[in-house]
């Protein structure tokens, strides 16, 4: 779906002077010094207090508890979702859907598309396996049987540069690393389960996500120990459509989910597309290759994403980092949608807002990157007027529970925030934040924001934790 913001030209024209810096902020009172129990976790970290930003302020305003560094530009890792996503709240409104699109060159006849067919994309961000599956069977339950044409993949929608899914860490078949894509299906991902088999020493492979050509070579050994970070232990290598699996699977894990991005997003949803369309009883004689659908296309069916709180919910609880990427492009009022013009359309929102984060650079919605940066400050305002917001509720339940869900299901269980601290975490080499809102023991709500910019952040989630357990326990 498309959409229109009376916000472009104000955007356009502002968005340099936001970036500039030259808007100021609001005032903020600094406290005389960290709280004592944060100070000796960051000493005993290894990280002093000048790598770190913290505000604590209630959510009915007044002056802040806690203003450390507050107005420095870090890099939030994946706290910068609050941003992508309360802007996607109250800019696109909590019911917004997508569109995923099924034409052809002429309507079919006796069960026959004679012609091409085409699949056009609009960035759903959960296109994912069911629902393509889905959007298959509605065409043949209206009674197409045969494609005698080519399956033309339209992703017209986005114009984005060429995306190296190994530039950010080296890491080019994680899931996280694949890029936006108007046509994403599946995550263009493939799932495979690994199961320990005691008895015969051996780890089995299987692949949950249908396939037709997909061979995996299976070069696992079955280990003793404790389960630990048992994917860091597995060597993937792709070679076409064959996987080889190596390293070891320790015994203790059992069964485990394994997801991999292998392959090009054509090579990846023409798999997908035939294996699907033979399952359910259709035949296809022709290519798949990427094009544009003709003006003149004949609409076939529609597959409408769930909608945008639903999609919120999926993108803060477990940090997801390509639906956010798609969420930031679909901002962009026009079409193709480009970065540039997400990143005005988030400028001019932040203008007509009133909210004033001059510090702010947001370069693809998600956090995974070296370069974004946003202020403590800046977060605790977007987090402020989120309180205000009549979106505030989607919003606010989007986010992990501590000890309870999400990021944060296995943090903070025993302790005071336990069920009482609603927060996006955020995680990088180097960067550590956590960014939300927690209720303390007599009732009293708080913005609480984190940020650690150091090479020990690796070890700052003591002192984070305690000064979530510092607000809670007032």
């Amino acid at each position: 779906m498309t959409h229109s913001s009376p916000l472009r030209g104000a955007a356009r024209a502002l968005f340099p002077v936001l970036l500039a810096g030259l808007l100021g902020g609001l005032p903020l009172v600094r406290a005389a010094e960290l709280p004592s129990v944060v100070s000796q976790a960051l000493q005993q970290a290894g990280i002093p207090a000048s790598s770190v930003g913290i505000v604590v302020q209630a959510v009915d305003g007044g002056p802040p508890l806690l203003s450390h560094n507050a107005r420095k530009a870090m890099n939030p890792a994946s706290a910068m979702k609050l941003v992508t996503t309360y802007a996607a709240l109250e800019m696109l409104g909590p019911a917004y859907t997508w569109r995923s699109e099924v034409l052809a060159d002429a309507s079919p006849h006796d069960g026959r598309i004679n012609g091409n067919l085409y699949l056009r994309g609009s960035g759903d961000p959960k296109l994912a396996l069911e629902q393509f599956w889905l959007l298959l069977r509605q065409l043949r339950t209206r009674g197409v049987s045969e494609i005698n044409g080519d399956l033309i993949l339209d992703r017209s929608a986005f114009a984005l540069p060429a995306h190296d899914p190994g530039e950010f860490d080296q890491q080019p078949l994680r899931p996280y690393n694949a890029g936006p894509d108007a046509l994403l299906v599946n995550f263009r991902s493939l799932r495979l389960l690994l199961q320990a088999d005691a008895t015969g020493n051996t780890v089995r492979v299987i692949a949950e996500t249908p396939s037709e050509g997909l061979r995996i070579d299976n070069r696992l050994r079955l280990e003793r120990g404790a389960c630990g970070d048992w994917r860091e232990q597995l060597t993937p290598v792709v070679r076409g459509m064959s996987i080889e699996l190596s390293g070891s699977f320790p015994a203790a894990c059992g069964e485990r989910s394994l997801s991999l991005a292998p392959w090009t997003a054509d090579m990846q949803v023409e798999d997908l597309f035939r294996v699907l369309w033979r399952e359910l009883g259709g035949s296809f004689r022709g290519r798949v290759r990427e094009g544009r659908t003709p003006l003149g296309a004949t609409p076939l069916v529609v597959q409408e994403s769930p909608t945008l709180g639903e999609i919120v919910r999926d993108i803060n609880k477990y940090s997801n980092n390509v639906m956010a990427r798609q969420l930031f492009l679909t901002l962009d009022s026009e079409r193709p949608a480009t970065i540039e013009g997400a990143r005005r359309q988030i400028a001019g929102w932040l203008l007509a807002s009133g909210l004033q984060l001059p510090e702010l650079f947001i370069d693809n919605g998600s956090g995974l990157s070296r370069q974004a940066r946003v202020s403590a400050a800046g977060l605790a305002q977007v987090l402020s007027a989120a309180w205000r917001s009549p979106v505030m509720a989607e919003l606010i339940a989007s986010l992990p529970v501590a000890g309870v869900d999400g990021t944060l299901r296995k943090r903070l269980k025993n302790g005071s925030a336990a069920g009482r601290a609603h927060l996006k975490t955020g995680y990088l080499e180097g960067v550590r934040a956590i960014a939300g809102l927690v209720l303390d023991n007599s009732g009293k709500r708080w913005i609480v924001v984190g940020l650690i910019n150091d090479p020990n952040a690796r070890l700052g989630k003591a002192a984070l934790d305690a000064l979530l357990l510092w607000v809670a326990e007032r």
